[in-house]
């Protein structure tokens, strides 16, 4: 069985997956006859509670909880009734289902016990509609001669069946003059505006002898679909009779008037963030918190440091809100967590550039809750002191991409998240650092928290113009995000993930894209092609 989810992507595809689902080893709750299982998906409604669902939204930015329970359905047809057995559930989030592309969980009954050795398997997969685009190269041979003192002037047309039965052009060549094999100019066209991305949509191709006057002879035509095309082109035998019906009705002998044969199909993919993730991609997160003197002291209520059970600071809230999104998409669920701007023991020197665990060989923690944890025990252990740079930290995590861009694979992607109550004071190193790391697989999310002048940081976010370095070389690409968190102090941990992560999936994409490199599922570059001119 099988639930759709689809999501309205911001790029130029819509990005859907498919959830297979099976089980093993369930319950038997019929005493003479095996069970009949159906399984129900659920999500938490703004209220709490868990309300059943067909479709939902994949969102990255988004910890999207969802529940399958299994039941022994005894109502008719298999329609869900009161009388149903409940055979187990297992919880998971979509991400983590599209981050392993398999998922299986034993299955639980009620109060948690395992109900015996039910297992439910989630598989996940992308059926997006790939907006791609392919380069065709179309000639004819002894095609039919409508003019009396010259040969035929023949252009191409090529158009799609829409939904409604209706044609529509979506390209027509140019005229080439008095030739009755002629070879028209290769072209591009999107695989949306050829056939909706739709690989067996009808296509039907027409021929027709040009006229001056606009009164232009028909000469034949031809139907296919793209698929056809490629499978036609990967055995060298693409071509087709260019038949005109009035001849065919009218002549036994009729053959055909001309045959148009594709001489060229290259299909360019265009990869989806999506399609990076489930090929095998995993999303790496460093944390680097402010520790400078102008936080206050961590003792004093006032402190944007200051620890509250009952409240959690702002550091701690953007913290967590990134960290349970980003930790579905890494599967190890460690967090690299840097601190800057204290003096730290045993010598109380300055430092811009260390663990907040105290562990120079292993920076990271054990998922969101173990950086929350360092965070918590580093605070009364370090003074805060200053200036606020953050250079080395970004040249830190740039080493690491360096590191992976070396692979030549897309296997790991890095974001780095500053969480600072200030301006930088190191702007122009700054300014170097992210102009370098915008060549690496690599993103940067700046969250401003306090109620400090955030003018001049907006610099370092690319949305209005292209950042530079101190020696004018422009970023190859924009990878800063920063939020000032005071606009988002009353928004839920979901929003502000929402808003902090939304560019991510477009860098990820346009890193990769720039690269030409493919998911790891694929193996080849973009656009590489194979006997079929496929990638």
């Amino acid at each position: 069985m099988s639930a759709g989810v689809g999501r309205g992507a911001a790029g130029p595809a819509v990005a859907k997956v498919e959830l297979r689902l099976s089980c093993r080893h369930l319950l038997d709750r019929d005493p003479l006859t095996k069970s009949d299982p159906s399984v129900a998906l659920l999500q938490p409604s703004a209220q709490g509670r868990w309300t059943q669902v067909f479709t939902i939204d994949y969102c990255f930015e988004e910890v999207q909880r969802l529940r399958f329970e299994v039941y022994d359905t005894h109502g008719p047809s298999g329609l869900a009734c009161d009388e149903d057995d409940f055979l187990g559930g297992m919880e998971c989030t979509l991400g983590q289902i599209v981050a392993q592309k398999k998922v299986t969980r034993p299955l639980l009954l009620k109060l948690g016990r395992k109900a015996g050795k039910s297992t439910i398997t989630v598989i996940a997969e992308d059926i997006s509609r790939n907006n791609g685009y392919v380069e065709l190269s179309f000639q004819a041979s002894n095609l039919d001669d409508k003019d009396l003192f010259s040969k035929s002037d023949p252009f191409l047309e090529l158009f799609r069946a829409n939904q409604d039965g209706s044609e529509q052009l979506v390209y027509r060549t140019e005229v080439v003059k008095n030739n009755l094999s002629p070879v028209w100019e290769p072209f591009k066209l999107s695989l949306s505006s050829l056939c909706s991305c739709e690989e067996t949509r009808p296509l039907k191709g027409l021929v027709w002898d040009h006229d001056a006057r606009g009164k232009h002879d028909f000469i034949g035509a031809f139907s296919t679909t793209f698929k056809e095309m490629q499978e036609a082109f990967a055995q060298g035998q693409a071509q087709w009779d260019c038949v005109n019906p009035k001849y065919q009705q009218k002549k036994r002998s009729y053959k055909n008037s001309g045959v148009v044969v594709l001489t060229d199909l290259k299909l360019h993919r265009v990869h989806s963030f999506l399609d990076y993730i489930m090929g095998g991609c995993q999303i790496h997160c460093t944390v680097a918190i402010d520790f400078t003197a102008s936080n206050g002291d961590p003792r004093n209520s006032c402190s944007l440091h200051h620890i509250n059970p009952y409240q959690p600071n702002e550091y701690l809230r953007a913290l967590v809100a990134v960290g349970e999104v980003c930790q579905d998409y890494d599967s190890d669920k460690r967090f690299s967590a840097l601190g800057f701007g204290a003096r730290i023991p045993p010598n109380y020197e300055v430092s811009h550039d260390f663990a907040i665990n105290f562990n120079p060989q292993d920076d990271e923690c054990e998922g969101i809750q173990g950086v929350v944890e360092a965070y918590q025990s580093c605070l009364p252990r370090v003074q805060l002191y200053g200036p606020t740079n953050v250079a080395p930290i970004i040249s830190k995590v740039a080493r690491m991409a360096a590191a992976e861009e070396l692979t030549g694979e897309a296997s790991k992607y890095y974001i780095l998240l500053i969480l600072t109550d200030g301006v930088v004071t190191d702007m122009a190193d700054t300014r170097e650092a992210i102009v370098r790391a915008s060549h690496l697989p690599m993103s940067i999310i700046i969250v401003g928290v306090g109620n400090a002048d955030f003018t001049d940081m907006q610099v370092l976010d690319g949305d209005d113009g292209v950042l530079r370095s101190p020696r004018g070389e422009p970023a190859l690409r924009d990878i800063v995000q920063f939020v000032p968190f005071r606009e988002l102090k009353n928004a839920s941990p979901v929003a502000l993930a929402k808003c902090v992560l939304a560019e991510v999936p477009r860098q990820v994409v346009e890193y990769y894209s720039h690269k030409e490199l493919p998911p790891r599922s694929l193996g080849t570059k973009v656009g590489e092609a194979g006997p079929s001119g496929a990638p």
